[in-house]
């Protein structure tokens, strides 16, 4: 069984710290952990388009491919970080300079990444022997590009004066265009429709910094903080042995759990506990909305098992996000707790999804922003009150196979 680490958990959070574009005039920070969960929500969306067709079994490994190979070229990209682009590409074109390279990196990771196990291994092998054009890869390229180029619209108007300006926008395009054969693609890259709306409404996601009343260094977005608990969300999926499907909806759950707050923006804990009526005024309202701007125009343009699909990450048939769950058919039903989906729906063809793991991901990912900026020397009564509250709160939690306890005492 994979062990959890505070080194893994640490290594995940950061890309917090990590410019991009950093040699740009820049509008706002733009940060590597925002562009992942960015790039990984459009993959999420390819994923589903381009496999409505597969078989059930092929349909979950390239939703697993994917997921993997993101988090894989993740964590390469935390130790590369410092090479602009068109240099990894030009050494990239020299197989012995690339592997030279490769092995580096992976000699890095390996103190944190090999306790995963056989998650270390496909690592290690995706990075050495993967398959450059094989699906999955194309549908992160893909991905990666668009979240890319979505950044670059932003910085452009801003560095008129910069020669390089021009040669990086017609190469977003021609690579772009490369991938216009991806079932999705096209509508992703024709503005004004469902899919480009919902394309660029997650890019927004990054403008919305979380804990607004409490200043912090990192000062992590919504966005980001959706790929911290989709990348935990797994990770502890592989430490219980979640099947295939379960560790999948896992990810997709933490990484979709906030769109909903593109509408309502981030609304701190004690503000929605203060009034009894509040949650569900609020709920209400994210639902209505995201009927009218996301899943009404998305349905129109045939999207609807899209939709259906998010909807389920959502928990919107089930009351909320964090309820554990499983499918039949058509037909989603609730399961109650953690123990009874890990005793009796931990099977593919249920179609699984965790609850209180997800919201103690969640939690877990809400420590480590006010954990990691009381140590870099930024604190508040606030923050240090979250920190107490929520360690208090993953210590009590009753999934004792986690082990939260012996992981929460590696911050002390």
């Amino acid at each position: 069984m994979p062990l959890i680490r505070k080194s893994l958990l640490q290594l995940t959070f950061s890309g917090a710290y990590l410019l991009r574009w950093n040699d740009k005039l820049r509008p706002v920070e733009l940060l590597e952990i925002d562009k992942q969960a960015h790039k990984m929500l459009l993959a999420c969306v390819l994923w589903h388009e381009n496999s409505r067709d597969l078989p059930a079994d092929r349909r979950l490994a390239l939703a697993r491919a994917i997921i993997e190979g993101g988090l894989f070229d993740y964590f390469y990209r935390l130790i590369i970080t410092d090479i602009k682009p068109p240099v990894f590409y030009k050494i990239k074109e020299n197989p012995a300079h690339y592997r030279q390279l490769t092995e580096h990196v992976l000699t890095r990771l390996e103190p944190v990444l090999a306790p995963l196990g056989d998650f270390w291994k496909r690592m290690r092998a995706w990075h050495l022997h993967g398959d450059e054009n094989g699906l999955d890869r194309r549908i992160l390229t893909a991905a990666h590009l668009y979240a890319s180029q979505w950044e670059f619209h932003l910085i452009k108007p801003l560095n008129g004066f910069d020669d390089e300006m021009d040669d990086i926008d017609l190469s977003f395009v021609e690579r772009l265009d490369t991938f216009r054969d991806l079932r999705g693609m096209e509508a992703i890259l024709t503005p004004s429709t469902a899919l480009a709306r919902l394309a660029n409404l997650c890019g927004q996601l990054r403008f919305q910094i979380r804990w607004t009343q409490a200043p912090r260094i990192p000062a992590t977005s919504v966005l980001g903080h959706m790929f911290i608990v989709a990348a935990f969300a797994y990770f502890f999926s592989l430490s219980v042995n979640a099947c295939t499907a379960r560790a999948n909806n896992n990810f997709f759950c933490g990484l979709f759990h906030d769109l909903p707050e593109l509408l309502t923006r981030d609304i701190i804990s004690p503000v929605k506990q203060s009034v009894a009526s509040l949650p569900l005024i609020i709920k209400e309202y994210e639902e209505a909305e995201l009927e009218r701007r996301i899943f009404g125009p998305l349905r129109r343009q045939g999207f609807g098992p899209l939709v259906e699909r998010i909807s389920y990450y959502l928990g919107l048939s089930v009351g909320s996000e964090f309820q554990e769950c499983r499918r039949e058919g058509d037909r989603v039903f609730r399961v109650e707790g953690f123990e009874a989906l890990q005793r009796s729906a931990n099977r593919d063809d249920l179609d699984p999804k965790d609850g209180q793991m997800l919201k103690i991901c969640d939690w877990l990912a809400a420590f480590l922003e006010a954990h990691s900026s009381i140590r870099n020397g930024v604190s508040s009564p606030h923050l240090q009150e979250a920190q107490a509250r929520l360690k208090a709160k993953l210590c009590e939690s009753p999934l004792e196979c986690l082990q939260l306890g012996a992981l929460l005492a590696d911050f002390d």
